[in-house]
């Protein structure tokens, strides 16, 4: 990053709201950052996290915790308190950055913590003191296998584990990322509608190094993005599919000038048929589909010319083909045995840029890794040449609008309200968001709960997307299996009868 810094110093690097940055401009600013939070106290190879939405400072932490040697723990807004929490202690985080408009959600932590010792927040007071600051490289001493950044990922009850990327590690995923795609090349222009400390963020390395710029925006708008696309002739981004589905069903979308991309990746959740057929109508050639998720990534990539010519029969569509250097197979779900083509089974991945485990939690680890391999929860076949299909989840996550959401998360905040007696959490099909959550709550005869009690509930405990989008009473207890278990899948399965893979796709 030093390097590209120097080699495109008078270039533009960084484009937002509030300003157009040259190489060397941002550069500069990282390396102020980088100064101000190891003048706190901080050390390379601490952890620091970030509490934030895509902005100029944020591309000032992304550069100063990298030329800091500093690892960045993304947070993410629309999680709750209690989440940031268990996130900032578990991977040990010595500091907290965050945009004044959310420290309502952190303040108080540093003394409930025992490893915070800052919440620095970005305040006027803030902006003088970075500024204040020399823009001397720090230059600490980085080893491939140092830390470099830890990203969250949904555990089982939706409290989040820890996936740590070391540099080597991250360099590869975005090497792998952009081996299909036409190339960056100098003055390319990345556009990141999503926060770039989510999926997007795999983007902006590859971008930076190559003389790319990189344009951050706050928040998604369908309008605003088919127009930066066209002003700022915009040849890459990333989007998950429900950003993909409002741009293609844009009203201006067919009359914009959207020739500079070359390539649109929608990946983050599955993508339906018919968002993937309007987007090729829109977009042409340069729609690409990738999967991997945050324990290993990219793993499987399709081409626009592959998307609906790969399949010689009627969908569902494959999700793409593994890159060359990376290794899949179809498992016996129990067993863990390798199974024939055609068959169905749990994906498994090795790869370059794959996890070593969950931060601190080797329990965890050892039921997502065997001999080396990556078990992704996910159901699917592969045909002989080598198209891999999704077809369900081994688990119960369900993923929303680009967001994982586990059922037990939501079902243990319901249960809070005292006339709810048992509840049940599951997906169903939703032409928006691609699935979306639904509750079951068993209640005593009499009971005076509501749904919209209910949906505040979820709100208040876990955050703004963690709610269900519809709650049904009952009287009857829920279906369960032999040892008890509630059988989510039978209250599921009416919803989605005739639907050819029961994942939902946005």
């Amino acid at each position: 990053m030093r390097r590209a810094a120097g080699f495109f110093r008078d270039q533009e690097a960084i484009i937002t709201a509030t300003d157009r940055l040259t190489f060397g401009e941002a550069w500069e600013r990282g390396l102020r950052t980088a100064n101000f939070l190891l003048d706190r106290g901080l050390k390379p190879g601490d952890r620091v996290g970030v509490l934030e939405d895509n902005s100029t400072q944020a591309s000032d932490f992304y550069l100063g915790a990298t030329a800091a040697n500093l690892v960045r723990v993304p947070l993410y807004p629309r999680n709750s308190r209690r989440t940031h929490a268990h996130t900032l202690e578990r991977t040990g985080c010595r500091a907290l950055v965050v945009n004044s408009a959310y420290i309502e959600q952190v303040d108080g932590l540093d003394a409930e913590l025992l490893c915070l010792d800052h919440i620095i927040v970005r305040d006027r007071s803030f902006e003088d003191a970075v500024a204040a600051q020399a823009p001397v490289d720090p230059n600490p001493a980085v080893a491939p296998d140092d830390y470099y950044i830890i990203r969250s990922t949904g555990g089982t009850t939706g409290l989040p584990k820890g996936v740590a990327y070391t540099h080597r590690k991250w360099l590869a995923a975005g090497r792998d990322w952009f081996y299909n795609f036409p190339p960056v090349q100098v003055g390319d222009v990345t556009l990141h509608l999503g926060p770039i400390s989510h999926g997007s963020g795999y983007f902006f390395l590859p971008t930076w190094m190559a003389g790319g710029k990189n344009v951050l925006v706050d928040h998604f708008d369908a309008d605003k993005a088919l127009e930066l696309i066209e002003k700022e002739r915009v040849t890459h981004m990333f989007v998950v599919p429900t950003m993909l589905n409002a741009m293609v069903r844009h009203p201006s979308a067919r009359s914009r000038d959207l020739s500079s991309l070359k390539c649109l990746n929608v990946g983050g959740a599955p993508t339906s048929d018919d968002t993937a057929r309007l987007g090729i109508e829109v977009f042409g050639d340069s729609l690409y589909q990738g999967y991997g998720q945050t324990e290993a990534l990219p793993v499987i990539m399709s081409s626009p010319r592959e998307w609906f010519h790969s399949a010689p029969q009627a969908g569902p569509y494959p999700a793409g083909r593994p890159l060359p250097w990376v290794e899949v197979e179809i498992r016996n779900p129990e067993s863990h045995e390798p199974i024939g083509f055609g068959q169905e089974g749990e994906i498994a991945i090795r790869c370059d840029a794959q996890m070593e485990g969950y931060w601190g939690d080797s329990e965890a680890t050892e039921q997502r890794m065997v001999d080396g391999w990556v078990l992704s929860g996910d159901i699917g076949r592969m045909d002989e040449q080598g198209y891999v299909y999704i077809v369900d989840r081994k688990d119960d996550m369900i993923i929303s609008g680009g967001f994982n959401i586990w059922p037990a998360e939501l079902e243990n905040a319901i249960l809070e309200h005292p006339q709810v007696v048992e509840a049940a959490v599951f997906a169903i099909p939703d032409a928006k968001w691609g699935e979306t959550p639904v509750a079951i709550c068993v209640v005593e005869p009499g009971a005076k709960a509501t749904e919209e009690e209910v949906i505040e509930l979820c709100r208040d405990r876990l955050g703004s997307y963690k709610k269900p989008s519809k709650v049904l009473f009952q009287l009857d207890p829920l279906p369960r299996s032999a040892v008890g278990k509630i059988q989510r899948s039978v209250l599921s399965a009416p919803y989605w009868a005739g639907h050819a893979r029961r994942v939902g796709g946005g």
